[in-house]
């Protein structure tokens, strides 16, 4: 069966329109609704209504207007919202004994499952140890561990979704299953916040209050506001467990923290150098490479940055002459973009292939603003078709003038502070100005020396601070590092080898290209909340002329024993100060996989679980997360810290835009679960901290995309729909409206056990599975069905492919049980007696399909399987969390693959018939069928379907006409194969006199718009095939619409008033 995502096979809501506002609550009621007469006729009239949408809508879908197609658009309407109203403390099990609601309404069923599933542990190993299906395997995974100081969006959502429908599969199957909690401690976004905060409330700033107050105050905005990403994935129904959830600053984490520090010292892979770091002026600290944002600009571009007073202009090119040391009238002219950092300077280069530049070699230049000698240099990385060919050299400001500085012995000049200002050596007329200010001043100055030399659009990246705004600079600094070669290279064999599995397999090559090119890893930040460093400066006690003295150590006393042991003098009287800094926020981060498990202790918990089964996360965070996890978890486990990633893929808007506050599409989860009106959603644009710019654009965006607000589409649509999407495309793109058509699903099912828990009513005792062999062929029938959809879910499963998975149920529930056996059965259980047989096959049905559904929808699942009657004897289990999930193999007595081939066939006369009931516009009428048969084995296949075939196609009996046998007259005629033709009873029927201007109508209609689209030349990105598609579309709709009218003038020859019934 092909698995596709369900935008495929279901119609696009791109336009949500409802009535009005969204609806209000109401309570439900226990007492059902009286059925009158009014309401009935009521609902005829609405069925009519429907039937004649429906053939508007399959014309609308087959033919297109010549311009570019518009989507399909369909409307929602405000459904009734129902409560669960009943008083249920939390943790206790919901009331199942009242009736079922008319329509399936979120709000109600998702009401008080989750704490009891709590309550009751299902979500512990402990628990499912117990179980009868234990399998005595496990399955662990950890999720990755959301910053507290925000809340989750859709691309979180998928996370989840994806790794609780894992999770709950590998419970239900019987394994004892862990999935840890937890949260990040965001060193550089938690101080950011808390500082906002503090100055808006208090009007001070932390240094105003000391580290230990600033901290005080860390941790209470933690407490008071760091639980909204539990709600929310409480809200998602993620079944973690609690018990074990962790946060990366919490003293088990601080611990492990600690520890690996130490390790990594001892080991030689972590020491401190003054090297080049990636550094936030407006934060004062280094930050990791993740928080720097690569924007390419096309040339000339002003941005407003953090302290400068004025918009600053970028993708520039300036042109600055050196002149030549002793010849007056030559000079080399050089290019940059940053002539704020001139005063850094220290040398020229250029190929030393370079003919234009040959006769230079070894001269010196004359610095264009101080006037000191600069040497010129040649390298081969310099590109000399690259303007000039000849380049500056900044080793203090710029990593690739560092590496060529070092080469040839060149001293770096520091000319930008921490704070973004010129330093003392750019002199007195530049010193303590920001640095795109003292930029200015610097242009001016090169013009009135006569060194400018011109100004250009120069296309160019420029690196942002993602957490400021700011743009990045390089600088000098001593900072911890870690050594990443050796460890790199393990990772990158691990997957060579295949001891590592990424997934999809196109990642290696993004994995491999990184770990040949790793440089080492700056794991130091001037921040006060995060893990602080435990390395200590010996300030006094050892000879002042040595370089500075450093010792690591997992408590000061064991600092001071390695300084004692260093200096030869005793630890009282050696003076040690602690690094102030804290370590970056992804150091903690990699070690959660094990330290959440309790290493460095020797826990049960690590014993039984590590190494994990499964890393399931975005593609984003493959290297900078999941390769320092693989690094650091090897290096201090021994272990690969999981043998498997599973990556998926970006969330991105309907309109392939990158989910982003300042565009308003960035959404909470619980906006779609629960409904939400644009007021709400504008009020949270204003309480961000975009600017009126950003604000203003994002507002228009958001009015845009919904303007009447999010519908109400519960947490089990918005799993499903999630899920849908397979992680080995790109990035997903979703919408509102997908969410909002699998709520639809969601109705379907439910209407599904409203039917089926009414046939079976109050005394319905259930067979067992395995003793359930029907003789029926549509009983047969959707057994087998069922049968194959456990074989494909258990296949998705396996292969973590949930969009198969989804589809196969999507196609099991709406296309096999709802639309063809409910329909087909409902004509077998009105017979007096009623026959059991069909019972236990609904029984079965909702059963199986229930469970199958329950890792993907376990609110909707449980709230239904909870009113399906027990099997007698045997393990009953409490909840569908736990209840053993339907294998192929339980069920493969059940599979009848040929029996399924044929009741294809009778699908198809199906469609044909509706297809000529649509044509003729046979409402009410019933008309009688005859089928005729060359092959006699083809009348054997349609005798054991005659029943269900009348009724699925609305027509009335169905018998044979012999073969050979002339084609009665008066009848439609269609082929449904070369052996077999299908005949419609017209005669008495329909009026040909009223149908056919109707006809002749909607042929001049069909054939306005085949002419449209025969002269329409498709946009770019429009497939001609597409275009094929449709024109053969309307071709065939026109010949149909021929054949019918030559049937209806057939009627009228023979028989000119024809009665109507």
């Amino acid at each position: 069966m092909p698995h596709l995502p369900l935008a495929s096979f279901r119609p696009p809501l791109w336009g949500l329109r409802p009535s009005r506002g969204l609806p209000k609550p109401r309570p439900l009621s226990t007492q059902s609704e009286p059925h009158s007469s009014s309401v009935s006729r009521r609902n005829r009239e609405a069925k009519q209504k429907r039937l004649r949408e429906k053939q508007e809508a399959l014309e609308a879908a087959i033919t297109r207007k010549s311009k570019s197609p518009a989507e399909t658009s369909k409307a929602w309407s405000p459904k009734e919202i129902v409560l669960y109203e009943i008083p249920t403390e939390p943790g206790e099990k919901k009331d199942v004994a009242v009736p079922l609601p008319p329509a399936y309404s979120p709000r109600y069923v998702e009401a008080s499952w989750y704490p009891w599933w709590v309550r009751e542990g299902f979500f512990k190993p402990e628990y499912q140890r117990r179980l009868p299906q234990a399998t005595g395997e496990t399955f662990s995974m950890c999720i990755p561990p959301p910053n507290v100081t925000g809340s989750l969006h859709i691309g979180h959502a998928l996370t989840v979704a994806i790794q609780d429908a894992l999770v709950r599969w590998h419970r239900m199957r019987g394994d004892r299953v862990l999935w840890v909690p937890g949260s990040d401690h965001a060193g550089i976004a938690t101080q950011a916040v808390v500082e906002k905060q503090l100055w808006k409330e208090q009007g001070v700033r932390r240094h105003e209050l000391g580290r230990e107050d600033f901290l005080k105050e860390v941790w209470q905005w933690k407490e008071e506001k760091g639980g909204e990403i539990c709600e929310q994935l409480r809200a998602l129904g993620a079944s973690l467990d609690w018990d074990r959830e962790c946060f990366t600053m919490d003293a088990g984490s601080s611990v492990a923290v600690t520890e690996a520090f130490v390790r990594l010292y001892n080991a030689g892979l972590l020491y401190r150098n003054c090297q080049l770091v990636n550094w936030s002026c407006a934060l004062r600290s280094a930050i990791s490479d993740i928080e720097v944002e690569n924007r390419p600009l096309p040339g000339r571009t002003e941005l407003r940055l953090p302290g400068c007073p004025t918009p600053v202009s970028f993708g520039l090119l300036v042109s600055v002459a050196f002149p030549v040391d002793g010849e007056p009238d030559a000079e080399v002219v050089v290019g940059t973009t940053r002539p704020e950092t001139l005063p850094g300077d220290v040398a020229v280069a250029v190929h030393p292939d370079d003919s234009r530049y040959t006769h230079l070699h070894g001269r010196q230049l004359r610095h264009p603003l101080t006037g000191q000698l600069l040497p010129l240099i040649t390298d081969p990385a310099v590109q000399p078709q690259v303007g000039t060919g000849a380049v500056k050299i900044t080793p203090a400001h710029s990593p690739a003038d560092a590496e060529m500085g070092a080469r040839h012995g060149l001293s770096p000049l520091t000319v930008i502070a921490e704070d973004g200002t010129m330093t003392s050596l750019c002199g007195d007329w530049l010193q303590g100005l920001h640095r795109f200010v003292a930029r200015e001043k610097i242009m001016c100055a090169l013009r009135e020396r006569g060194q400018f030399r011109g100004l250009q659009d120069h296309p160019m990246v420029l690196p942002i601070c993602s957490r400021s705004g700011d743009v990045v600079e390089y600088l000098l600094k001593s900072q911890w590092f870690v050594r990443c070669q050796e460890m790199g290279d393990r990772a990158a064999q691990a997957v060579e080898s295949g001891a590592l599995e990424l997934c999809p397999s196109f990642h290696q090559k993004s994995w491999q290209h990184w770990f040949a090119h790793i440089g080492d890893w700056c794991v130091s930040r001037q921040l006060w909340w995060g893990h602080r460093i435990p390395a200590y400066l010996v300030t006094e006690g050892h000879e002042k002329d040595d370089k500075e003295c450093w010792v690591v150590g997992r408590s000061e006393a064991e600092a001071r024993q390695a300084a004692a042991e260093l200096t030869g003098r005793p630890g009282t009287e050696l003076t040690l100060e602690r690094d102030p800094d804290v370590l970056d926020t992804w150091f903690s981060s990699a070690l959660f996989p094990f330290s959440a498990l309790g290493w460095p202790q020797k826990t049960p918990d690590l014993a039984h679980f590590y190494p994990l089964s499964l890393l399931e996360t975005g593609s984003d965070l493959l290297l900078f997360w999941v390769g320092r996890m693989v690094m650091l978890g090897t290096q201090l486990t021994g272990q690969l810290p999981f043998s498997k990633v599973l990556l998926h893929s970006m969330v991105r808007d309907r309109q392939g835009r990158k989910m982003s506050k300042s565009l308003g599409n960035v959404l909470d989860p619980r906006d779609i679960i629960s409904g939400v009106e644009l007021q709400v959603l504008q009020a949270k644009l204003r309480d961000g901290n975009l600017d009126p710019a950003e604000l203003a654009f994002a507002a228009a965006a958001q009015k845009k995309d919904f303007p009447h607000g999010i519908p109400e589409c519960g947490t089990d649509a918005l799993r499903f729909a999630l899920c849908s999407h397979g992680v080995l495309g790109g990035d997903l793109h979703l919408s509102v409206s997908e969410v909002l058509s699998c709520r639809h699903f969601c109705n379907k099912i439910w209407n599904a056990l409203r039917f089926i828990l009414n046939a079976l009513g109050e005394n319905f005792v259930p067979q067992p599975s395995e003793e359930l062999s029907p003789t029926s062929p549509m009983d047969a029938w959707i057994l087998s069905r069922l049968a194959l959809a456990a074989r494909e879910c258990e296949r998705g499963f396996l292969t973590q492919e949930l969009s198969l998975v989804t589809h196969t149920l999507h196609h099991f529930w709406l296309h096999n049980l709802c639309d063809v056996y409910l329909e087909a059965v409902k004509p077998v259980l009105l017979r007096k007696p009623r026959p059991p047989e069909p019972l236990q096959v609904l029984f079965s049905c909702a059963d199986v399909g229930l469970r199958l559904l329950a890792p993907l929808m376990p609110f909707l699942a449980e709230e239904l399987w909870q009113r399906l009657p027990q099997r007698p004897g045997g393990f009953s289990a409490p909840s569908i969390c736990v209840a053993p999930y339907p294998s192929a193999h339980s069920l493969e007595h059940w599979r009848h693959p040929e029996l399924e081939q044929r009741f294809s066939q009778v699908q198809e006369a199906v469609q044909m018939l509706r297809a000529l009931r649509a044509t003729y516009q046979l409402t009410k009428a019933r008309p009688q069928v005859l089928l005729q048969t060359l092959e006699p084995g083809e009348q054997g296949l349609f005798q054991a379907f005659l029943e269900p075939l009348g009724t699925l196609s609305h027509c009335g009996a169905v018998s044979f006409l012999p073969p050979g046998a002339a084609a009665p007259s008066g009848w439609a005629q269609a082929t449904l194969s070369d052996t077999v033709e299908v005949y419609m009873e017209l005669q008495g029927l329909v009026d040909p006199q009223t149908q056919l201007p109707r006809l002749a109508t909607r042929r001049l209609k069909l054939q306005k718009q085949l002419d449209g689209l025969m002269a329409w030349t498709p946009s770019e990105g429009e497939a001609e095939t597409q275009k094929q598609q449709r024109l053969s579309a309307l071709q065939l709709e026109l010949s149909k619409l021929d054949q019918a009218a030559s049937h209806l003038q057939q009627l009228m020859d023979e028989a000119p008033s024809p009665r109507e019934l």
